[in-house]
C-alpha cells in the first residue's frame, strides 16, 4: 500500500512526471568508448560519491545507484551533512548529460529516461530532493528546505560530475520537477546549457488565485463544467453516504486522518479540488464519465474516489510528502479554489489552507518574495529555457512567461493536453522547433562555473 499511496500523492499534488519516457527515435551513436574506462570505479572516485548498487540496464547502459554527500546548510558547510540519493544512467562520457528531477524522491524507476535524454541519446542523472525519501538531514530543523539550498545541491553535484562528463548538460523535470529545474537556473544559470520544464506552475502571488478560477471557467464545454459542479454538489449533499464509504475504506486500509483532522474534512477538501484534479489528469473525452445527478451513491463515490484519489489525504500517504507541503507553505504557494456553487454545503472554513496538510508542530512562515524573484529572473535574465504546457492543464493557470530580457527561450502548448505532456505531443511544427533547440543546446557547452 505504501508505494501505491506515494505514487497517488505525486499525481494529486501536481508532481507527476510530465514526460519521463517517449517513443521518439534516439540519435544513432556508439554505446560507449574507451574513454569511459571502468565507469563504476571512476564514479566511485568522485569526492563525496558512494556507490550503493547497480540496476539492470538496456544494452549500452550502466545504471548505478549512488549517494552524494551534501552539506545540510550550504551557507554553513561545517554544520553537518546528509547523503543525497541519485541514480546514474551511463552511456558514454562523450555524450551529453541530462539532469532530471521529479522534485520529490527517486520513485520506483529512477533509471527511466526523460524525454530530453531519449531525444539526445544522453546520459541521465536522476536526483532525489533534500528532505524527500532517504535524502534527509538529521534532526527536526526544516529551515534548510529552501529552493536555494536545493539548487545548491544540484550545483555541487554538477560541479563534481563535470570532471567526468565534460559535454553539454541539460536539465529537465515535470511539474514540481520543472519548477525545481527553473529555480536551479535562477541561482546557477551557467550550470547547464538549457532547461526543459514541463507543466511547471509559477505562483507569483499566493494571495491572488483568480487566474485558477478563471481558467476553470474556460476549460472544456459549458455542459462539462456544469456536470462537474453538479457532481461536487451531489457529493456534498450526500456527504454522510460518501464519508461512510470513505471511512469504511480507511478502516480496512488502517488509514487515519489526524493531520487533516477527520474523514469529513478530508472528503470536503477532496471535493473542493475535484475540478482541478479532473482537468489535470483525466484524458480527453472524460466529460462523458461524469456521473449525472441521479447516479447511485456507489457510482458517485467510486467516481469521486478515482478522480480525487481519496487515499492521498490519509496520514500514511501525507507523511512522505510533508516536505512538499512545507515548501508550498513557505515559498512555492498553493492555489485555493472559489466555489460559490457549493454555498451552504461546506462545513470547514480554511480547509484548503496548506496548513491542513502539515503537522502542527512544524512551523510555516511564508516568504512572499521567493516566487516573484524567480519570475523576474525568467522575464529579465532567463536564457535557454523551454516551457511545455498542456492546453487543458489547470496547474499552469499561472505559467512561466518570457519577457523582454529572456533570451533563446520558448513556450509551447500541447493541444488538448493535460498535466501529462511531452514535446512529442506538440503540433508538428512546434515539435520540430523544440527538438531543434534542444539539440542545439546539447551541441553547445555550458558556460563557465560561477
Amino acid at each position: 500500500m505504501k508505494n501505491t499511496m506515494k505514487r497517488l500523492v505525486m499525481v494529486v499534488v501536481c508532481g507527476v512526471l510530465a514526460a519521463t519516457g517517449v517513443s521518439a527515435p534516439a540519435l544513432a551513436r556508439p554505446a560507449g568508448t574507451a574513454a569511459d574506462g571502468d565507469i563504476r570505479a571512476r564514479i566511485a572516485a568522485v569526492p563525496g560519491m558512494r556507490l550503493l548498487g547497480e540496476r539492470p540496464g538496456a544494452p549500452g547502459q550502466t545504471v548505478l545507484d549512488l549517494s552524494f554527500r551534501q552539506p545540510t546548510d550550504h551557507r554553513h558547510p561545517g554544520r553537518g551533512s546528509f547523503e543525497q540519493r541519485v541514480t546514474l544512467v551511463h552511456k558514454s562520457v562523450e555524450k551529453p548529460m541530462v539532469l532530471y528531477s521529479s522534485g520529490y524522491d527517486l520513485g520506483s524507476s529512477p533509471q527511466r529516461l526523460s524525454e530530453p535524454a531519449v531525444l539526445l541519446d544522453a546520459n541521465q542523472i536522476t536526483t532525489e530532493q533534500r528532505f524527500f525519501g532517504t535524502s534527509r538531514p538529521g534532526g527536526a530543523d526544516w529551515s534548510t528546505l529552501t529552493i536555494w539550498q536545493a539548487a545548491s545541491d544540484h550545483h555541487r553535484l554538477i560541479t563534481a560530475l563535470k570532471q567526468l562528463y565534460r559535454g553539454s548538460w541539460i536539465s529537465t523535470g515535470g511539474s514540481k520537477g520543472g519548477m525545481t529545474a527553473v529555480y536551479h537556473r535562477r541561482f546557477y544559470p551557467d550550470d547547464v546549457a538549457g532547461t526543459v520544464a514541463y507543466g511547471a506552475p509559477n505562483n507569483t502571488d499566493d494571495q491572488d488565485d483568480s487566474a485558477y478560477d478563471a481558467r476553470l471557467e474556460r476549460l472544456g464545454t459549458a455542459e462539462c463544467r456544469a456536470a462537474l459542479k453538479s457532481a461536487q454538489q451531489q457529493a456534498l449533499i450526500r456527504r454522510e453516504a460518501m464519508t461512510e464509504r470513505y471511512g469504511r475504506w480507511a478502516a480496512e486500509a488502517k488509514a487515519t486522518f489526524q493531520t487533516i483532522g477527520s474523514t469529513d474534512r478530508a472528503f470536503e477538501l477532496a471535493v473542493l479540488r475535484l475540478p482541478m484534479m479532473f482537468w489535470m489528469h483525466q484524458p480527453e473525452g472524460s466529460c462523458a464519465s461524469v456521473p449525472p445527478a441521479d447516479a447511485t451513491d456507489d457510482a458517485l463515490y467510486t467516481w469521486v474516489a478515482e478522480v480525487t484519489q481519496l487515499p492521498v489525504y490519509t496520514d500514511q500517504t501525507l507523511q512522505a510528502f510533508t516536505p512538499y507541503f512545507y515548501q508550498l507553505g513557505t515559498q512555492l504557494g498553493y492555489a485555493h479554489f472559489a466555489a460559490p456553487h457549493l454555498e451552504g454545503l461546506l462545513r470547514h472554513p480554511g480547509v484548503q489552507d496548506v496548513r491542513s496538510y502539515v503537522p502542527r508542530d512544524i512551523p510555516l512562515r511564508f516568504q512572499a518574495g521567493a516566487m516573484a524573484d524567480i519570475d523576474r529572473w525568467v522575464r529579465l535574465h532567463g536564457t535557454s529555457l523551454m516551457f511545455v504546457n498542456g492546453e487543458n492543464d489547470i496547474a499552469v493557470a499561472e505559467p512561466f512567461r518570457l519577457g523582454t530580457g529572456t533570451r533563446d527561450s520558448s513556450a509551447y502548448e500541447v493541444p488538448a493536453g493535460n498535466h501529462h505532456i511531452s514535446i512529442g505531443g506538440l503540433r508538428p511544427a512546434d515539435g520540430e522547433r523544440a527538438t531543434a533547440s534542444l539539440r542545439r543546446w546539447a551541441g553547445e557547452r555550458a558556460g563557465t562555473q560561477s
